[in-house]
């Protein structure tokens, strides 16, 4: 349970492209790593990274990059905990 929000809180300092991430989450699922932590992780590195937000930040408010990661996080973090729920 803890480890949905974990990778994701991992995941957020990190930066790559969605190219880039394959051989990280192909070894994390090697080792035996929950479905849905992978795919939280994985999300999290693309979508909530610290650089994407740099980059949203010459577009967006602060008060509009809050919302978006908000409402970019929960959605992970329910992908993340449903496909535990339903693949552990």
């Amino acid at each position: 349970m803890v480890s949905v929000p974990a990778a994701v809180i991992f995941g957020i300092p990190m930066y790559s492209n969605a190219a880039g991430i394959i051989p990280v989450v192909e070894a994390l699922l090697g080792k035996g790593a929950a479905l849905g932590t992978v795919l939280a992780f994985m999300m999290s590195v693309i979508a909530l990274s610290l650089p994407e937000m740099i980059i949203l930040r010459k577009v967006l408010s602060l008060k509009l990059i809050a919302v978006f990661a908000g409402v970019v996080a929960t959605g992970i973090l329910a992908v993340g905990l449903l496909f535990n729920a339903l693949f552990t």
